[in-house]
């Protein structure tokens, strides 16, 4: 028998009737060189089961060993997140059975976490903070991948077979849990959006991670329920799985709020389960009923000794914490002299630290920045690439700056060298070099080139001499295509005021 189906309902009458409780839980790859217990590399994307050994692989007679760089990254995150670090904590062994999961239970931590009772401002959209309650980072291991072949949307159902890949299995996670986050009303899906765009933010400033969400370094599992509004309850909460970019975590609450408000004014029950969003169509569908933590069976894992961080190894680590995002973008803007909408679309468009790396290369702000958001996002948009990935450096960017203020080249010469640093033609003075971009500097030459041009054009001549300067860009025309656009325009244009004066 079907489940029933039920219409969506208005978002501003689900606002209007309900109040929204959210959860979020972020899983964190950490980007160590080995795994969480064993000594197996974390490259992504190699040929698969090419990165197991017993260990990971879960075979009889193999024993863990913790990895220290992941506790390190672990206790970094949970500072960052203003939490207290646990002075002693240790692994559990979470039982269930799923085909990626080779040893057939997760080491993970469950009453013990390393990191718990913290806190993040995230700020929104008009500029209100919202601080969002953190109840645990824990740590733990990855899964492997099921790769599901024949199938029309790449999941299970409807394959045809299934692939197992266990290179990912036993790779470093954190895990971070929220509180549950109340009083969000109409701005629920922009709060979830904006903690996991912070999150991800600070997790990236740590350097523990590289927080790709397209290729699953970080993912975010959206607990959503609904209440009757001023009641104060809590309702039945549903779990939207792996959710994969920031766009989709807003989304995904915002189809759920309109899902299960459907629901409960037809006089139905909201099912505890995991869900699956759907890119396509922005809605979620069931997955499976939602187990309880005791259906886990979680017990002490017997293989590995409890973790007992020093104070003093803690102040260690929080002494290598960086400037947070936030602090880092407010000093920016200020140095910078940006408006909170210039600052924020620098940071949409990913070119904050593009412009900051160039302007540490020695380039003044206003000529990285003018780069970075106008014609490199050009040549990254018709890529179809984020910026960062563009074939092309900041000390580079910064180079072909420094080339244009010192009149070695022209602007529209610097977007070619910038094309053939682009094209992988080499660093930027050698395109220069080999494209023979250099501004023409001889002096003789380009008075050769402007009296030619004069002399082609006696009627423009006596424009100017009549008090028509404008018309001197005629000729200024006329020399920048003798010389294959490699005058300094400007002193073409003094030379022949000189000559017409």
């Amino acid at each position: 028998m079907s489940a029933p189906v039920y219409d969506l309902v208005d978002f501003d009458e689900v606002v209007e009737k309900f109040d929204p409780a959210l959860g979020l839980e972020v899983h964190v790859e950490l980007s160590t060189k080995t795994k969480m217990f064993c000594g197996c590399p974390t490259t992504f994307g190699a040929e698969p089961n090419t990165q197991v050994c017993p260990t990971c692989l879960g075979l009889p007679g193999s024993l863990p060993v913790v990895n220290k760089a992941a506790v390190e990254a672990a206790i970094r995150i949970g500072l960052a997140l203003n939490c207290s670090i646990a002075p002693w904590c240790r692994f559990a062994r979470k039982n269930y059975f799923y085909p990626d999961m080779p040893k057939n239970f997760q080491t993970s931590q469950y009453d013990e976490p390393i990191a718990f009772d913290g806190y993040l401002d995230v700020v929104l959209d008009d500029g209100e903070t919202f601080r969002v309650g953190i109840e645990r980072a824990h740590m733990e291991e990855d899964t492997g991948k099921s790769v599901h072949i024949g199938g029309a949307d790449g999941r299970i159902h409807g394959a045809e077979y299934s692939l197992l890949d266990y290179n990912r299995a036993g790779v470093p996670l954190i895990e971070i849990v929220t509180k549950p986050i109340l009083g969000t009303r109409e701005r629920a899906p922009e709060i979830a959006r904006a903690y996991v765009t912070a999150l991800r933010d600070l997790i990236k400033a740590l350097g523990v991670s590289d927080v790709r969400m397209d290729q699953g370094s970080l993912r975010c599992d959206v607990n959503l329920s609904l209440a009757p509004r001023g009641s104060g309850e809590l309702g039945t909460r549903t779990e939207t799985k792996n959710v994969n970019s920031l766009r989709s975590v807003e989304r995904a609450v915002r189809h759920e709020m309109c899902r299960q408000a459907g629901v409960l004014l037809a006089g139905g029950e909201v099912v505890q389960e995991t869900r699956h969003f759907l890119e396509d169509t922005a809605s979620t569908r069931p997955g499976r009923r939602k187990e309880t933590s005791e259906d886990y069976r979680y017990f002490p894992e017997p293989d590995l000794v409890p973790i007992a961080p020093s104070e003093e190894w803690i102040e260690e680590l929080r002494a290598t914490l960086p400037e947070l995002p936030w602090a880092r973008r407010a000093r920016l803007q200020k140095e910078w002299q940006l408006s909170d909408e210039e600052l924020r679309d620098l940071v949409n468009a990913g070119a904050l630290d593009l412009i900051e790396a160039t302007v540490a290369a020695g380039a003044p702000a206003d000529d990285a920045r003018a780069w970075w958001v106008a014609y490199l996002t050009q040549q990254a948009n018709a890529r179809e690439i984020p910026l960062d990935e563009l074939p092309i450096t900041p000390a580079q960017v910064a180079r072909v700056i420094e080339l244009v203020k010192s009149g070695e080249l022209t602007n529209k010469l610097a977007r070619e060298a910038v094309n053939g640093v682009l094209a992988g033609e080499g660093d930027v003075d050698e395109v220069v070099a080999k494209r023979g971009l250099a501004v023409v500097s001889d002096e003789g030459e380009l008075v050769a080139a402007v009296e030619a041009a004069l002399a082609a054009q006696p009627d423009v001549v006596e424009k100017i001499r009549g008090g028509k300067v404008q018309a001197a860009g005629a000729i200024v025309g006329a020399v920048m295509k003798a010389t294959g656009g490699k005058a300094d325009a400007k002193r073409v244009r003094e030379l022949i005021l000189e000559r017409c004066s």
